[in-house]
């Protein structure tokens, strides 16, 4: 399947303006942070999770209005499937709660719902009263939500040494600087678009983060990789001709592989629920900034760091002159 006859793109030349774009996006998600901050899961910040089953097809708005301050430190978010009635409330921790104090958050938004008229609600969800009542809690203390964040970025640093290594090994460091600098730029997007659209930094996002960090340089392996064939049937042709012609031979196998995985996170955002809304919003991001580092940052790094000098072609092996007939007629 051909999106592209004979594609020749001149994706080298625009390096430039697109570093120069991927630096707008990264210092505007990075002045969001620095004015308004992150916005944290309950995950990371610390907090209480209740899920709620109600006989009767839950208000969303009813209930955040009756939680204390009228929801401001609280999510309210269906929970399942519709037919299940549920819903989720996390209430984030407000300054250095723990223990007691979490589980009394809990049950502080019960009492708030019951004096609401919402409800009411009887305890936890058993088989005599499998409705208005409580199907599930967790309780995240703040030091375990650091913890969380630590292992989180720990996780991220050590996948991003892990690449440079197998990608310095299996092609050239040039290859491993450029692929990694592009995951970086990846993440740096993603998480400038999570705090402009102001989505929370949850487990799931940071699932869908590492998720990213793998599909991203899968696609640049690939590129790497005609690169380095190009290399053997291009020698006398500089980096830039060689980078470019790679990308312009992988871009239908680019943009098929990523506008399919694309449609699929697509449908999820929109049929997924709320529960899976920030994973899925992380993952079309990463989808399209992915695709897009690697036909342009990472190309380019590559370029910039090799230079545009004609690649130096090994010495061929010299070859033994034939016998001539008439000796090996003789020799007969």
């Amino acid at each position: 399947m051909h999106i592209f006859k004979s594609p020749n793109f001149d994706f080298i030349r625009w390096k430039w303006h697109a570093i120069a774009l991927s630096w707008v996006l990264i210092l505007a998600g990075m002045f969001v942070i620095w004015t308004k901050g992150m916005p944290k899961g309950v995950e990371f910040s610390g907090g209480t999770i209740l899920i709620l089953k109600f006989e009767q097809p839950p208000d969303l708005d009813k209930i955040r209005n009756s939680l204390p301050g009228g929801g401001a430190n609280a999510v309210v978010q269906s929970y399942g499937a519709p037919a299940e009635k549920q819903v989720l409330i996390r209430v984030h921790t407000a300054g250095a709660e723990a223990g007691g104090a979490l589980s009394a958050t809990g049950d502080a938004v019960v009492a708030e719902l019951n004096k609401a008229g919402i409800g009411p609600i009887s305890g936890t969800c058993t088989p005599q009263h499998p409705t208005n009542c409580i199907a599930g809690t967790e309780i995240v203390g703040p030091t375990v939500g650091k913890e969380l964040e630590t292992r989180g970025i720990l996780a991220t640093v050590f996948a991003l040494i892990g690449i440079l290594v197998y990608i310095g090994f299996r092609f050239r460091f040039s290859f491993a600087v450029g692929a990694v600098v592009a995951t970086i730029h990846d993440l740096l997007i993603t998480l400038a678009f999570l705090a402009i659209f102001r989505y929370e930094l949850s487990l799931n996002v940071i699932a869908a983060l590492l998720t990213i960090t793998g599909y991203s340089m899968n696609d640049t392996i690939v590129i790497y990789d005609r690169v380095r064939e190009n290399m053997r049937s291009m020698r006398r042709d500089n980096i830039g001709s060689i980078v470019n012609a790679a990308v312009n031979q992988m871009l239908d196998r680019t943009m098929i592989t990523g506008g399919l995985t694309l449609l699929s996170v697509v449908a999820l955002y929109f049929f997924g629920g709320e529960v899976l809304k920030g994973f899925a919003f992380t993952m079309i991001v990463g989808i399209i900034t992915g695709t897009y580092s690697s036909v342009f940052i990472a190309a380019a790094i590559v370029v910039i760091w090799q230079g545009r000098t004609p690649m130096k072609v090994a010495p061929a092996a010299p070859v033994a002159p034939a016998r001539k007939a008439g000796k090996r007629a003789r020799a007969s």
